[in-house]
């Protein structure tokens, strides 16, 4: 299997290194990734997290709320989004043929009409929260103008019991994907919640979504987070306790199998950078840097 890290649009919120841990200049925003993946297998294209899509790029302001753009500020170039970075790998968009989501926010979903051929893998629980839009807040970051045309939806409620993957539960049996990926559900961030477990003959990856922020989350022994994401995650939590308590196992799960198993979250552009890093290696010359960061300034329930 040979998977593609892609950053598919950069969010430059206020902060600079208070909300992302980077050195910056006096005044300069911070980077955020949409860090999504596109695994080529035998069954056909795989992407996990779709990040912004054309027509968030094309018509921004009908598909996502106005809060979150003034907030998180995503630098909107059609060449970053997935459907593009596809196309410049040499495939066709049809030849998406899954697409895994952690969950269903807008930084997440955005490129789902982008791939109307794809089946879309998602939590039974998250697709229900999607649907109510009970809160002001669900009603921002849950857009259904950015999936409204994608009909093929296929959902899994929380496992229970069986064999699980390094102590968390896992789904096991996902429609027409190859046994090598897993949906993980983490709790918290939203009430549906999934990592994406991708296993490598080096070990495993897991793409755990927004289950963190920052890189020293991760840290086992000392813990941190920068002020902003930390007010970030607080604000957008829809479990805080689960949120909290599924961060800790993943500090243990990378305290203990370190080796085994690499985690990584959405937005960290330090953690996407390595990993690209990593892979670029083994990319032709020409596609080198591709989604780099950008220092810029069942059925589905009807969703209405």
């Amino acid at each position: 299997m040979r998977i593609h890290h892609l950053n598919c649009v950069t969010m430059c919120p206020p902060g600079g290194r208070w909300m992302d841990g980077r050195s910056h200049g006096k005044g300069l925003s911070a980077s955020l990734v949409c860090h999504c993946l596109l695994l080529e297998t035998e069954r056909g294209l795989v992407l996990v997290d779709t990040g912004f899509g054309l027509g968030d790029v094309r018509d921004p302001r009908p598909r996502l709320s106005s809060f979150f753009l003034q907030l998180n500020r995503p630098q909107l170039h059609e060449e970053m989004t997935a459907i593009r970075q596809v196309e410049r790998l040499g495939f066709k968009p049809e030849d998406v043929r899954h697409i895994l989501l952690t969950h269903l926010d807008f930084d997440h979903a955005g490129g789902l009409d982008d791939f109307p051929d794809a089946d879309v893998h998602v939590m039974l629980d998250e697709v229900e929260a999607a649907a109510a839009q009970r809160t002001w807040l669900d009603r921002q970051r849950f857009r259904p103008r950015q999936w409204r045309t994608q009909p093929h939806w296929v959902t899994y409620p929380t496992p229970t019991g069986g064999e699980r993957w390094y102590g968390f539960d896992a789904v096991r049996e996902l429609k027409g994907l190859p046994p090598e990926i897993l949906l993980v559900p983490l709790v918290g961030h939203t009430l549906g919640h999934a990592g994406i477990a991708i296993q490598r003959p080096e070990g495993w990856l897991l793409h755990a979504g927004d289950a963190y922020f920052h890189h020293e989350e991760m840290n086992p022994d000392h813990p941190s987070c920068t002020p902003g994401l930390w007010a970030y995650q607080e604000l957008m939590q829809k479990d805080g306790r689960m949120r909290r308590h599924n961060q800790e196992r993943l500090r243990e799960l990378v305290r203990v199998h370190d080796r085994d198993v690499q985690v990584f979250c959405a937005h960290d552009a330090t953690e996407f950078e390595r990993l690209e890093q990593e892979s670029r290696a083994d990319e032709p010359h020409a596609l080198r840097g591709l989604g780099s960061v950008q220092d810029t300034e069942p059925t589905l329930p009807t969703l209405h």
